[in-house]
């Protein structure tokens, strides 16, 4: 038996229904058929056996009912969410020239990923993303987008605007090699970041001024902001967008790599 939740006044009231409806129909039908064994105890009452059978049968039926019912309106429910952020993938910003992208910048389609370098998912999800551009051969590119969640602040917002800072000082491979770095070490603080990004290349007091400047949290902010826009309730939130069509489809969390073959292949 399925469990769901059942108001304790109403299923009082199913039992005392099922005593009252099943007593009826055993008076009437011994009335009519003279009694019955399985159904009369010994002093001729009515078998406790047999009511609390006719109790659970009548009980069991109600749930089965409510459990359908719930189940129909849960169907219901996650269509109209399933709807609802289709359309809102929908507005997901085209990849721009200030995007950060691993892979061929010319792909079908993007992984669009708002991510947060505190948030544990994100961590997981890191080799599967780079799976996925790697089984597709240049058909498919991960573009990452900043999305700290404030439960994770201040050290995941000063990790994205480092990682901005290692950008502009050691271009687009010093960012991803800075982002696998924060993902595989856990720095956060800006000397251990400072540390990352010299030895990428960057000048470290001058990444230090950026850091501390919060020149890019406006690039943030405005992330954080298109994310929302486009269904993203988590970390990771992944955007998968066809750069040809400008079709989108929201994947949200770390899911495995199956998920997205099985948007992604019948499209190729």
């Amino acid at each position: 038996m399925k469990n769901v939740g059942i108001d304790t006044g109403a299923l009082l009231a199913i039992i005392f229904a099922s005593v009252v409806i099943s007593g009826s129909l055993v008076y009437f039908g011994m009335s009519a058929q003279g009694g019955s064994a399985s159904v009369l105890a010994a002093n001729g009452s009515i078998s406790d056996e047999y009511l609390d059978e006719r109790i659970d049968a009548g009980i069991e039926r109600y749930v089965d009912r409510k459990t359908a019912e719930a189940e129909q309106e849960q169907a219901k429910a996650a269509a109209a969410e399933a709807e609802r952020t289709k359309d809102m993938a929908q507005n997901v910003p085209a990849v721009a020239a200030d995007d950060h992208v691993f892979g061929n910048s010319d792909a079908k389609f993007s992984l669009i990923e708002y991510s947060d370098f505190q948030c544990p998912f994100c961590q997981r999800f890191n080799a599967t993303a780079k799976q996925i551009v790697e089984q597709y051969d240049g058909k498919v590119n991960l573009v990452y987008r900043h999305w700290p969640l404030p439960s994770h602040d201040p050290m995941a917002t000063q990790q994205a605007l480092a990682s901005e800072c290692v950008a502009e000082l050691a271009g687009n491979d010093g960012f991803w090699s800075f982002h696998d770095a924060l993902f595989e070490q856990g720095v956060s603080d800006l000397d251990g970041m400072a540390k990352i990004a010299g030895q990428l290349g960057a000048d470290e007091a001058e990444f230090k001024d950026c850091v501390e400047s919060e020149k890019y949290i406006g690039k943030i902010q405005q992330h954080l902001a298109d994310g929302a826009n486009s269904g993203v309730t988590g970390t990771p939130g992944n955007v998968l967008l066809n750069n040809e069509t400008g079709e989108a489809v929201l994947v949200e969390g770390a899911q495995p790599l199956s998920v997205f073959q099985q948007i992604l292949d019948p499209q190729m």
